[in-house]
């Protein structure tokens, strides 16, 4: 098993280190160059560089390349002069890989000869090691001690050969090889030897306890650590690996969890300063998974758990990262970064293989906290907002973190919700035995916690605006939600399955001082914006909406029913009203959102007080002023905003306050029509008919102020409205809701009953709308509508015949009687004579194609009905009355035709005077 562990361990290393090989050569390169011209030209002033050579960054050391370079011939020089050029290179920025294109692509045989066969020999010599040892034990050559020594001399015999190859052997070999130096291979393979040889002086012979076990694997892992400073990357991430193993390696009968992750926090410190110092993000991602996955070990594996050690060190570790890699450096400005502007930069700043692996840590064992059903001596709650909190701290305060601000909102949140779902007990609160009853259980320590990390966002989100609102536009945008969105949400959450839901004052006086920050913060943020600016100050603007979120939080605490309904009403109303003191953009958008919590509310709450406290008198009852104060505050914002310069927030209020006004009038009709009951019933025909009057109404009403105030809302409104006036038609007064059909009584009225207002009112309010639409909208939405009125005019007049005959009840089963049958067809005729007669009066070709309609039906009838059906004097009577009134209305028509063709032609010059007269 030993030997099987050491070859993964040999074999990670190299495949990780052949996957960074190529920029590692690539960066070293540049390194040699700049040191030997350095070292070269200390005597004169800086050469310039060639164009494509590349910057090195501050953090790299300029040292080493003069032993492996031929000197120079002496020159006088200032002795201050190097450090001068040392100081103008480190001032330069960053710099970034150099391009490989024009390096030679190496052969095959150079690859295999000159690089893989440097890695495998290196793993060789460490199994020669091992296989040694193994060797001198089957064999018993050695005892256990003599061993161990000769495993120990070898390691440290490797490492040596090394370092002595690295100064004084091969140097152009070095230089151009140095991804795949002979030095770094011969110490990686002594540093495994040593770690081999200490594990098996503890485990194997029991030589050394568990304490010195530890040190000894530490020491040599930060050894290695620390001569990866000389051999690159991959030598550091062995070192890491050995680091992060060695607390598995060493088992003790009392685990120390102190011990542990103050180790892992030094490792990780180790780590990070050579990454820093050598300008790596691969090693130090490692380490903070590394951390993470102890973290998630010890809190979900152990069988109790002390939460503050892995939280010290997790706030140490982003503590760290704030300071190991500074955003003067790694956070460029999008202006100046030319690969990091925009939202796209945003996500992929670097170093971001650091800020990736550091989020999920944190985040991920911060949950663990709160998902843990183990016992813990702390209280994982506060383990859990520390290292969220600290998180989001690293998100304010560098310009590169963004995704630590991200991830710890979503952690944030997530977390708090994972509380609730664990203390849902609340909500059973059992009766005491003597039936009295039990207070509920409370939950202050979860409420502060709560509260107390949604407060840190708002002021995390004020101290970054405040310092890199004008530098990062984008960034700033998303701290302002965040500072309102979080605590907004974790407060929902902690109210809901915590709080009073009567009536909490905790939760509603915290809404309301989130809510009067986040309005200063805006009013701050608005006094420093540019007036003339004609770019939207998106930061500012976004308080204003999150403070509105605070504002409505805060009335769902400490009021309920119709009264929050109605208050956020006002509520968005005072925004809207707000822009005669302060013209911010938002504040007409605040108004459209309260107007769609508002529609959200009613939709999960028709009745508003409940169906058992709602009154049943028609109208004045407590939907009026629910649905009629929202509805009227509508109107009112809408009608104060129309010369707003946004057009875009003019249609949405004005589209807003009109449904509003017809929901409105819908919802109280339904009410009194149903009994003072609101429910899902299928609405009987007299209801139905008073929704089609709304909406046809609601179309004439929007056309109007379409016409007083031109607006795309009022024109598309009003064809809408009517367009769904007309389905109604079609699909319930036609068909569904028609008495003929369900048998439904038309009331014991001759006149004034269910056919009036089911089919003589609507067909006269089409008639009205149609006639008024006229070169108002396009001919076919006047059609339809004409229609529609000629379609409900129809079915009333046949409709009172057959009620006139039939008595209260017309359903269909009755069958019809003779003189029925025979009005019918007189009914028709004289509504065919008098459209006729009405069309040529008003010069309104559609009339008279209507009446001619309604004549060839009758026609039809007479002699496809009449003829079979009636009999003696009727169907006498049948056929005279209709050929007189065909003559009729031929004699009409030909009348007509000759007076327009006895009519003389005026002369041209008579025709163009009355034309223009």
């Amino acid at each position: 098993m030993f030997e099987i562990l050491l070859l993964i361990i040999l074999l990670a290393g190299l495949a990780w280190q052949r996957k960074y090989a190529q920029r590692l050569d690539a960066l070293e390169d540049e390194l040699q160059k700049l040191s030997a011209r350095l070292a070269q030209y200390e005597g004169g002033p800086r050469p310039a560089l060639d164009a494509d050579a590349e910057t090195v960054t501050a953090s790299e050391p300029i040292a080493e390349a003069p032993a492996a370079i031929a000197e120079p011939a002496p020159v006088e020089s200032d002795p201050g002069s190097i450090e001068v050029a040392a100081r103008e290179i480190e001032s330069e920025p960053a710099a970034r890989l150099p391009s490989r294109k024009g390096r030679e692509k190496e052969s095959l045989e150079s690859n295999l000869g000159a690089r893989w066969a440097v890695w495998v020999g290196g793993v060789a010599l460490a199994f020669g090691g091992i296989f040694l040892i193994r060797y001198s034990i089957e064999s018993g050559l050695l005892g256990p001690a003599a061993r161990i020594a000769l495993a120990f001399l070898f390691g440290l015999l490797l490492i040596g050969a090394g370092e002595v190859i690295r100064r004084r052997a091969m140097p152009q070999v070095s230089e151009r090889y140095n991804n795949a130096m002979i030095p770094g291979a011969l110490t990686g393979a002594g540093a495994v030897t040593l770690l081999g040889a200490v594990f098996a002086a503890h485990a194997i012979y029991g030589y050394i306890g568990p304490g010195s076990a530890f040190l000894l694997l530490a020491l040599v892992s930060f050894a290695t650590i620390g001569l990866s400073l000389l051999h690159g990357q991959a030598l550091a991430g062995l070192g890491l690996l050995g680091s992060l193993i060695t607390p598995a390696l060493v088992t003790t009968d009392q685990p120390n969890a102190n011990a542990l992750f103050i180790f892992l926090a030094v490792t990780w410190l180790a780590t990070n300063a050579a990454s820093r110092f050598r300008n790596w993000t691969v090693v130090p991602m490692l380490a903070n998974i590394g951390i993470g996955g102890w973290a998630l070990a010890y809190i979900l594996g152990a069988p109790s758990y002390d939460p503050l050690p892995p939280t010290l060190t997790l706030i140490a570790v982003i503590a760290g990262t704030a300071l190991f890699w500074p955003g003067s450096r790694y956070g460029k400005p999008a202006a100046d970064d030319n690969n990091g502007g925009g939202w796209f930069g945003l996500l992929l700043r670097p170093p971001l293989k650091i800020t990736l692996s550091l989020s999920f840590a944190a985040v991920l064992s911060a949950l663990a906290f709160i998902a843990a059903d183990r016992p813990a001596t702390g209280d994982p709650a506060f383990s859990f907002a520390a290292i969220i909190a600290t998180l989001a701290a690293l998100g304010a305060s560098r310009r590169y973190a963004f995704w630590p601000a991200l991830l710890s909102a979503a952690g944030a949140v997530g977390g708090i919700g994972l509380i609730a779902l664990t203390l849902l007990n609340y909500m059973a609160a059992p009766a005491a035995t003597d039936g009295s009853p039990i207070a509920p259980l409370t939950y202050t320590h979860q409420i502060a916690v709560s509260l107390l990390l949604g407060g840190i966002f708002t002021l995390l989100g004020f101290g970054f605006l405040r310092r890199l609102r004008h530098g990062e536009p984008e960034f700033s945008s998303v701290w302002a939600v965040l500072m309102s969105a979080v605590p907004v949400s974790i407060a929902t959450i902690s109210f809901l399955n915590f709080g009073d839901l009567s009536r909490d004052w905790t939760h509603g006086l915290y809404g309301i001082a989130l809510g009067l920050a986040l309005l200063a913060g805006a009013n701050w943020l608005f006094r420093q914006t540019d007036q003339d600016e004609t770019r939207i100050d998106w930061p500012a603007n976004l308080l204003v909406a999150g403070s509105f979120a605070a504002f409505a939080f805060a009335l769902h605490a400490l009021t309920n029913g119709i009264t929050t309904t109605t208050s956020l009403a006002v509520l968005g109303f005072a925004y809207a009203m707000a822009v005669r003191i302060r013209p911010w953009p938002a504040l007409p958008w605040v108004m459209a959102a309260a107007l769609l919590t508002v529609f959200a509310r009613i939709a999960w709450e028709p009745t508003l007080v409940g169906p058992n406290s709602l009154g049943t008198t028609p109208f004045l009852n407590a939907l009026l002023p629910g649905y009629g104060i929202p509805a009227l505050l509508a109107v009112v914002s809408a009608y104060e905003l129309r010369r707003w310069p946004d057009i875009r927030i003019r249609n949405l209020l004005q589209a807003l306050a009109s449904l509003m006004v017809l929901m409105t009038a819908a919802i109280l009709v339904r009410h009194a029509m149903n009994g003072g009951v609101l429910n899902d019933n299928v609405p009987t025909l007299g209801e139905q008919s008073i929704y089609t009057l709304l909406t046809v109404g609601f179309s004439a009403a929007l056309m109007t102020l379409d016409l007083k105030s031109p607006s795309p809302i009022f024109r598309y409104g009003s064809m809408i409205a009517g367009v769904l006036a007309t389905i109604n038609v079609l699909s319930l007064h036609v068909v569904g809701l028609n008495p003929y059909i369900t048998g439904e009584s038309t009331g014991r009225w001759p006149f004034i009953n269910l056919l009036l207002i089911g089919y003589l009112m609507p067909a006269l309010a089409y008639a009205g709308v149609a006639w008024y639409a006229r070169g108002k909208r396009p001919q076919p939405y006047v059609t339809m509508l004409a229609v529609s009125g000629a379609v409900l005019g129809f079915l009333w007049a046949t409709l009172s015949v057959r009620r006139f005959w039939q008595g209260e009840f017309i359903a269909e089963w009755k069958g019809f009687l003779p003189g029925e049958t025979y009005t019918y067809s007189v009914v028709w005729l004289v509504i065919g004579v008098a459209l006729l007669a009405l069309g040529s009066k008003l010069d309104a070709r559609s009339l008279r194609l209507a009446s001619a309609g309604l004549v060839f039906i009758a026609v039809l009838k007479v002699f496809l009905v009449d003829m079979s059906n009636l009999e003696g004097i009727l169907r006498a009577l049948s056929f005279i009355g209709l050929g007189a009134v065909l003559i009729g209305i031929g004699l009409f028509y030909q009348r007509i035709l000759v007076r327009k063709n006895s009519t003389p032609e005026p002369e041209p010059a008579v025709a163009a005077e009355e034309q223009a007269q």
